[in-house]
């Protein structure tokens, strides 16, 4: 099986090298846990590649998401100027033109341009655009579906239910993906906090199922996955 690097080593080393070639994987998260930034170093690892890629936001403009980028040294706009990587803004409050661009044209356009990475942030959004769970859990399936014959590997972020960190909001992206991938807080002593990663799924793949701090630093996402949680 082809594997693709996530861009951050500690990860792949958790994940047996990388990604499976063609997953759809879910990073899911609250907010602060670093699943934009996770996203935006599977991309740069790509690009570094010459693996095209696309991120799809429903929350940021492009320009905040170049911003974001820029605070951690990574600079996109000579990747998207060269037509490496593309930056697409869906509009929420528009559920019905994001849909119908969703169900046509995305597909079309990620096999036109090339991509072989591919970010969605954050899938919660656009799952609150359907009518019901039936629906909603229609709609993901065939996005999931629509992805792999695209032979892209892709990433969904997705928000954490507040009382469970182990579910999305929907409670459906999680299964209709290929994998999933936990990033949270946890509590220790006098309420000091740590950032904690574990691999909850990889269909097909062997991976560690360890729970493995990590770090936000200016450079990105590290994790340690020689440590263990204390």
């Amino acid at each position: 099986m082809e594997l693709v690097s996530t861009g951050v080593d500690g990860l792949d080393e958790m994940l047996g090298g990388g990604l499976p070639k063609g997953h759809v994987v879910t990073v899911l998260g609250s907010f602060g846990t670093g699943k934009s930034t996770l996203g935006l170093m599977f991309l740069l690892k790509g690009l570094i590649n010459n693996e095209k890629g696309i991120f799809i936001t429903l929350e940021e403009e492009p320009e905040s998401l170049n911003a974001n980028a820029a605070s951690f040294g990574w600079d996109l706009s000579p990747y998207v100027k060269d037509k490496k990587l593309a930056l697409i803004k869906l509009e929420p409050a528009d559920a019905k033109s994001t849909i119908t661009k969703v169900k046509g044209e995305l597909p079309e356009f990620i096999k036109k341009f090339g991509a072989q990475r591919i970010v969605i942030d954050s899938v919660s959004l656009l799952g609150m655009m359907f009518a019901d769970d039936v629906e909603r859990r229609a709609r993901l399936f065939s996005l999931c579906n629509q992805i792999r014959k695209t032979d892209a590997t892709c990433i969904f972020t997705a928000e954490t239910k507040d009382d469970n960190p182990y579910s999305s909001r929907d409670g459906i992206v999680e299964y209709v993906s290929d994998g999933v991938i936990s990033l949270r807080f946890i509590y220790g002593e006098s309420r000091s906090v740590q950032l904690v990663t574990q691999i909850i799924k990889m269909r097909r793949h062997k991976h560690s199922r360890d729970p493995k701090p990590y770090n936000i630093t200016d450079k990105g996402i590290e994790v340690h996955s020689e440590v263990e949680v204390f």
